[in-house]
């Protein structure tokens, strides 16, 4: 199958005694992402990078090894043979060992967003097979994948029409909430103020569509380029800031918040559960009674 770009992984996906040949790509587009490089402005050349020892000066490339610091200044340096040697050998299988509701897995421990797609007409069968089974049971499945020689815990599932692959981090990589929200009061709350703000999160309820968002800085940082490489000077326009009171109290500002608020629009842009027939009728007529 023709497929754009290059394979992150080729290798078989394996579900008991079931292998189908699969390919793995990448399903982030980092073309999309602006980056700079530093320039020597009197120039206009890159800069270059010297690497150097405090003391010593610019050192040769052979003289440098990679090490891990146990203590402050004091570290234990690796050689190239000694990495090798315990890199693991590169498995060729994505083995589905468990299967866990979608529901079950933090989202924290996604990390990186893959396609899995067929190598062949011979592994399509399968593919989808497998595809089906885990859209019916609403179910990812869970294993373990070595690419690069590091082994990588992965999350499969339906996707589109075809499966994904997340890369997800291992337990030890996440840091634990608890060292965040345990000074948050166990504090009881007015009923009506979270019925309140509950109907105000019904009232923007809606289907996540991220294509109608836009990376507004993104979009004003191209701009920017555009108008500098014509030559045009950039002029900063002075930022405007919120005025008005501070909110003080909340159950006014939530009742607030429901008279004034409308609903979230569908896709097709009406109000979600019909809205607010009324007010949509005065806009069609212009405000007139």
């Amino acid at each position: 199958m023709a497929v754009p770009g290059r394979a992150y992984w080729k290798g078989f996906l394996r579900l008991s005694l079931v292998s189908i040949g699969v390919a793995v790509y990448n399903a982030v587009d980092s073309t999309s992402e602006i980056k700079f490089n530093q320039i020597h402005k009197p120039t206009g050349q890159r800069i270059n990078y010297t690497k150097t020892v405090k003391g010593l000066g610019p050192i040769d490339n052979a003289d440098i090894v990679k090490a891990y610091e146990i203590d402050e200044d004091t570290y234990v340096m690796l050689e190239p043979e000694e990495l090798e040697a315990i890199k693991l050998e590169s498995k060729k299988t994505l083995d589905l060992q468990l299967f866990v509701d979608t529901q079950e897995i933090d989202p924290r421990y996604f990390e990186r967003p893959y396609y899995i797609v067929p190598t062949d007409e011979h592994s399509v069968e399968g593919y989808l097979v497998i595809r089906d089974a885990l859209k019916k049971s609403g179910k990812l499945g869970v294993g373990q994948v070595t690419m690069s020689g590091r082994e990588y815990l992965v999350a499969v599932g339906p996707l589109d029409k075809g499966l994904g692959m997340h890369v997800m981090r291992y337990a030890n990589e996440i840091r634990a909430a608890g060292q965040y929200f345990s000074d948050l009061p166990d504090k009881k709350l007015d009923a009506e103020m979270v019925t309140l703000a509950g109907e105000l999160i019904g009232r923007k309820a809606t289907e996540f569509k991220p294509e109608h968002y836009k990376n507004h800085y993104a979009i004003a940082l191209q701009e920017l380029v555009r108008e500098k490489a014509k030559g045009r000077k950039i002029v900063a326009t002075a930022e405007e800031r919120p005025s008005g009171a501070n909110v003080v109290d909340l159950m006014d500002a939530l009742r607030r918040s429901v008279t004034d608020d409308k609903p979230a629009k569908t896709a097709g842009g009406a109000p979600k559960n019909g809205g607010d027939k009324s007010a949509a009728k005065k806009k069609a007529s212009g405000g007139r009674r």
